[in-house]
Order: C-alpha cells, then sequence, then structure tokens
C-alpha cells in the first residue's frame, strides 16, 4: 500500500514571470556611432563643471603655517619639539609671525596632523557610542580597551576609548600686531549640525557645569587628558560635556593619514572683521602640549 507525505514542502519557485525569469529584457547594442556621442555630450558636461570649480577655488586664500619646529618663548633658543619629547605632560609655548594678504569673506582656522592614521581599524572602532549618546554605563563597550577603565581608582572612562584619549591638545591663538589684539575665534559651528543634534548628547538634565560634575562624579576623564569632561568649555554650556564641539570634530575620524580639522571660525559681527581677515602682520600663539586636553 502506498501513502502521500501531504507535509513535503516543493522547492520549486512559483510559476510566474518573475521567479521563472521570463520578464521581457532589453539589452543595447554599443556601436561606434551611439557610443562616441555620448562620449562627447558627458566630456562638454565635465569640462563646464570643472571650469566652474576652478574659477571658485581661485577666490580661495590659503596660509599654511608649520609649528612643529618653532622655538619656545619661555626657555629660547630649545625648541618645542625637544622640550616636550624630554618629559611627559610637558608643556610648551612659542609664537610666528607672518604677513597676509587681505582675506575676504567668511575665514576658518585648521589644524592638521601628517602620519597619524585615524584609519586604523581598532583605532576607528574605539569608542563607545551610546556613552557618547548620554547613556552612561559602568561598564564601557569592549571597543574601548584599554582605554575603558582607569586603573588607578577602578572606575569608567568617560569618553572612553583610543580616540577620545588622544584628542588633539594644542592651542591656537591669532594675534594682529597693528591693533596689538587677538583676533576674535568662536569656538562653537565648527562642528557638524547632525552630530551635535543626533551622535552626541550630554546625560538627560546635565547643561551647566555644575550639573555635568554630578553626572559624571562616578566616571574618570581620559588617560591622557589634565581637565574633566565638564571642563572642556565652561564659558558656554551648549558646548560643555560631550557636546564640546572640539571633541566632536576630533571624533569625526579621518580616512587619510594626513589630514586637517576645522579648529576656529573668525568672528564677522565685530568691527573690523566684517569683510574678512584684513591685510597685516599678525601672530600665531601655540601652547604645544604632548599629552592632555589642554
Amino acid at each position: 500500500m502506498a501513502t502521500t507525505d501531504t507535509s513535503f514542502k516543493s522547492k520549486r519557485p512559483a510559476d510566474g514571470t518573475f521567479k521563472q525569469q521570463r520578464l521581457p529584457a532589453w539589452q543595447p547594442i554599443l556601436t561606434a556611432g551611439t557610443v562616441l556621442p555620448t562620449f562627447f555630450v558627458i566630456g562638454i558636461a565635465f569640462i563646464s563643471i570643472g571650469v566652474g570649480l576652478f574659477y571658485v577655488s581661485k577666490g580661495v586664500r590659503e596660509k599654511t603655517i608649520d609649528y612643529t619646529q618653532c622655538a619656545s618663548i619661555d626657555n629660547p633658543p630649545r625648541k618645542c619639539a625637544e622640550i616636550i619629547g624630554d618629559k611627559t605632560n610637558a608643556s610648551c609655548r612659542c609664537s610666528i609671525n607672518f604677513e597676509i594678504e587681505d582675506f575676504e569673506g567668511t575665514v576658518y582656522m585648521y589644524y592638521g596632523l601628517t602620519n597619524f592614521y585615524q584609519n586604523h581599524r581598532r583605532y576607528v572602532k574605539s569608542r563607545d557610542d551610546s556613552q557618547l549618546l548620554g547613556e552612561l554605563s559602568t561598564t564601557p563597550s569592549e571597543d574601548c580597551e584599554p582605554f575603558a577603565i582607569d586603573e588607578d581608582n577602578s572606575k569608567p572612562i568617560a569618553p572612553c576609548g583610543a580616540i577620545a584619549n588622544s584628542l588633539f591638545s594644542d592651542t591656537l591663538e591669532l594675534n594682529n600686531l597693528k591693533t596689538g589684539k587677538p583676533v576674535p575665534l568662536l569656538r562653537t559651528g565648527i562642528a557638524w549640525d547632525s552630530d551635535k543634534e543626533i551622535k552626541f548628547r550630554n546625560p538627560k538634565g546635565a547643561r551647566t557645569v555644575e550639573q555635568l560634575k554630578k553626572a559624571f562624579k562616578d566616571f574618570a576623564k581620559p588617560k591622557a587628558w589634565t581637565k574633566d569632561i565638564w571642563e572642556l568649555d565652561t564659558e558656554i554650556d551648549d558646548n560643555n560635556g560631550f557636546q564640546n564641539e572640539d571633541l566632536i570634530v576630533w571624533m569625526r575620524t579621518s580616512a587619510l593619514p594626513n589630514f586637517r580639522k576645522l579648529y576656529r571660525r573668525i568672528d564677522h559681527s565685530l568691527q573690523g572683521y566684517e569683510k574678512g581677515l584684513p591685510a597685516g602682520n599678525y601672530t600665531l600663539l601655540i601652547n604645544y602640549s604632548k599629552y592632555g586636553r589642554w
């Protein structure tokens, strides 16, 4: 006697035009008469775009200053690179005089690093995105190791990870020699709006210095920092803690080993700087630090 197994389910695709691959198809036949005109049209379009980009780029002015080997103000003629190389947590002040022509329009200030591999696989992963959203936990992500727990007091580190630990620590000031006053620099508006509004948040209810200090009382600062997270910017509440824009800019890792990151914006609302940065002699004052935030 034969029986039929009704539980068996066929794997054969349904008899439809899509699953049986019976849909109508069209394949162009490439000939010289069709390909060459297409290439010419695309070429003309890209030439137009290139001319426009070239015209715009010609209007951009740039002044590059390398302060790697600048001489110390407090200990001349030694170079700052030598001083901070001899002692851990050392700092050094130096200055460089320079002259510029008129910089019209909006002026930005950048810092640049060479041979700094922010694109290294372990470095890129070394962060805790949940923590940066203000969701503090006593057990940071394993990706933060070995910058997750402070061995001295057994407290979790916030912000944890190698990226935050290596935060750019030099401070730059620009002085106008003609007026004898510092050039007004803005610390806000340098990070992506999407980063500050979505990816980086302080713990709920923590905005002022005292509130941040209370929220982070059970957490340690990164090993290389000399200041706590609530001291990054004590003057502007919205630019402190995890929402500090210097921190946010640094945490957006670069894809290449040589890179520049936005550091400051010139305040064009003040008298003398409405149209840009006027021509003249300036001094770049650098607080050159090997380790530590500021």
